[in-house]
């Protein structure tokens, strides 16, 4: 059965590559990735578009700051629907999602992000985590709420702060913890392995 997920990204799109990578040697569960998005229209993500044979999309954010327009929302809900997705993957999506988005996909929404939530949510969670002197950190995958970084937790890898760590190497750690977390989380709800949280 065909599970089509949409990537949003913001950046360089590592965690998107490591999709397609896992996909590529069908270690992706029955999920494909159908198409990428970005904010950003000299994004490195939307180079994996011609590279993986995927549709890779800039779509204006109608506005600088942590949030899109109200206009640039309703068009990344219709062209993200075109794609008739069964879930909605944040890798690196720099913008806070508002309710009516979440809304949109209410369920099929989910959320890369780098530290072991409740700790550390925001930016810069890698940051936090090393400079506030924890010994283990991690990511996390979580389902999308209105409150930011605070939706149901899927799964979690840990992370190691060694005292030799440099933040560049602790950054490094929790990439390649990312790249391993993300495509194995995607695998189990494409086979009903894990159920999306129950809505109101």
């Amino acid at each position: 059965m065909s599970y089509p997920i949409v990537i949003l990204g913001s950046g360089r799109g590592t965690n998107a590559e490591a999709l397609l990578k896992a996909q590529s040697k069908k270690n992706l569960g029955s999920a494909t990735v159908a198409a990428v998005f970005s904010d950003h229209e000299d994004a490195r993500i939307l180079a994996l578009g011609q590279k993986y044979s995927v549709p890779a999309i800039f779509l204006d954010p109608g506005q600088k700051g942590a949030r899109l327009s109200d206009a640039a929302e309703q068009a990344y809900i219709e062209r993200i629907r075109s794609f008739s997705p069964k879930l909605i993957v944040l890798a690196g999506f720099m913008r806070i999602i508002r309710r009516p988005f979440i809304e949109a996909f209410d369920g099929r929404m989910i959320n890369l992000h780098p530290s072991l939530l409740p700790s550390f949510p925001g930016i810069d969670g890698i940051k936090q985590a090393y400079d506030y002197g924890v010994k283990i950190t991690g990511c996390t995958v979580h389902w999308v709420t209105p409150e930011l970084d605070a939706g149901p937790i899927i799964d979690q890898k840990e992370v190691r702060i060694e005292e030799s760590d440099t933040f560049d190497i602790l950054s490094k750690k929790i990439h390649i913890a990312e790249h391993g977390l993300l495509p194995e989380v995607i695998a189990r709800l494409s086979k009903g392995k894990i159920q999306p949280p129950k809505t109101s």
